[in-house]
């Protein structure tokens, strides 16, 4: 997103704001060490820290290398302490640390934005935080910016994204990092992740991450976008959530479920999975509340600083605290990656702006929501699990191939008031097995995900 639009990314990331009943609709009927994804045209590059090679690769301070069946980072001996003070709590605690750098990454597309993603337990007492820092086309240097402090839990900290970070010349809107002036030709070259593990002191309880890594895309400015053509009629079968049927519930997290368009998806996506949380997960939740795993997605996903569910990283971080499964976010080019995925049974959960006038049967406009993309039509139509709807009967629509496409992928729109804002421009999560069918390794990778 450009500058201009970023100080609303609180409102881009939330749900629809009016949602409006939809007329009846039918039933459905051992990795290499380099991570790295610079396909020729692509606009997006990916890169992943997963392998015990890739963790070996950087530099440790307190830090170690695991491995086995999924590799991973843990606090081995710790590097020292340190003072938090948790701005939403206001409470001062004492810590034990330590930190994993990543090798320089030199980007393959030259980015105007990056999205740092991470996959990791954090038992009670324990969290993390995850830095960037890079170098621009000019040579010169970024700070190290905070790309997230986070933990699954909300007992030890309040996970947070960080605000008013800039150099200047780049800015972190939330989750993001972004160029300010992208007109400029300025670019981030390369880029260094750094990893800070906490755990509370005199304890031998650890995180452990499995996945760390970033996102970078350069996605030209554009206000429509070509259908691609129709290639694949198939629909996976996506449990149905609806986020208006928790409107006022626990409105301490984002006004309650009006606004829960991202975890709403996340939580369809993990159960088609075949992982469900807990009881002793589920004990807060009022007994009452219908579906109340979509609660617990929404606290679990609840970005303090953001005051809202729809924190990118952390819906993906939140989907990987359930055995076995991966999260990342990226972004695809066109509805045939996403063909792609689908075929290989991977549903993907995205994000998009539109006014109600621009998406044929949605019956509402929204300044930023997320869907969850389940398939598609023998005419090429998306089939998307739509939480905006009056009940779990409801989620499931049909939108039409052309208009879906342009208000996922334009970067840039007219909004109600005819002012010029931001598109996401193919943001898109993705959830899949930590060990992945050949399957789908190979359409994962076709997208650019390994």
């Amino acid at each position: 997103m450009s500058r201009a639009e970023q100080p609303s990314r609180r409102i881009v990331l939330a749900a629809a704001v009016a949602a409006a009943t939809v007329g009846a609709v039918g039933p459905p009927a051992a990795a290499a060490p380099a991570r790295r994804t610079g396909a020729p045209g692509r606009l997006v590059d990916n890169r992943a820290w997963t392998s015990y090679g890739d963790w070996r690769a950087g530099s440790a301070h307190g830090a170690r290398a695991v491995p086995g069946t999924r590799p991973g980072l843990v606090i081995a001996a710790p590097a020292g302490t340190t003072d938090y003070t948790d701005p939403h709590t206001g409470r001062t605690a004492t810590w034990e640390h330590a930190t994993w750098t990543s090798p320089v990454h030199r980007l393959a597309v030259p980015s105007t934005e990056v999205i740092a993603s991470w996959n990791a337990h954090t038992p009670a007492g324990t969290w993390l935080q995850v830095e960037l820092s890079g170098t621009y086309s000019d040579g010169t240097d970024t700070p190290w910016y905070v790309m997230g402090r986070w933990a699954s839990g909300d007992q030890d900290i309040r996970r947070t994204s960080v605000d008013d970070q800039t150099d200047g010349r780049s800015t972190i809107w939330t989750d993001t990092f972004s160029i300010d002036d992208a007109a400029s030709g300025l670019r981030l070259v390369s880029y260094r992740l750094r990893l800070t593990l906490y755990r509370t002191p005199g304890t031998r309880i650890t995180p452990t991450v499995w996945r760390l890594g970033a996102m970078g895309s350069d996605i030209p400015d554009r206000f429509t976008v070509p259908a691609s053509a129709p290639g694949l009629a198939r629909e996976l079968n996506v449990p149905r959530y609806s986020q208006e049927i928790h409107a006022g519930q626990y409105p301490e997290y984002d006004n309650g479920g009006e606004a829960w368009c991202s975890p709403t998806s996340s939580q369809m996506i993990i159960e088609y999975w075949g992982r469900r949380p807990t009881a002793e997960q589920l004990a807060w939740v009022d007994p009452a509340y219908t579906d109340p795993q979509v609660c617990l997605a929404a606290r679990s996903t609840y970005d303090y600083q953001y005051a809202g569910c729809g924190n990118w990283p952390f819906n993906a971080a939140y989907a990987a605290t359930y055995k076995d499964l991966q999260g990342v976010v990226t972004r695809l080019g066109s509805l045939t990656d996403l063909e792609t995925l689908i075929a290989a049974g991977i549903p993907a959960i995205t994000s998009q702006s539109f006014l109600k006038t621009e998406l044929t049967g949605a019956g509402y406009g929204t300044s930023g929501h997320l869907m969850t993309v389940i398939g598609f039509t023998a005419d090429g139509d998306v089939i998307a699990n739509d939480p905006a709807s009056p009940g779990d009967a409801a989620v499931r629509r049909i939108y039409k191939r052309s208009e879906w496409e342009n208000i996922w992928l334009r970067t840039k729109r007219y909004n109600a008031s005819g002012k010029v804002v931001s598109g996401t421009g193919g943001v898109c999560y993705l959830y899949f097995p930590a060990h992945p069918s050949p399957r789908q390794r190979k359409a994962l990778a076709a997208v650019g995900i390994r």
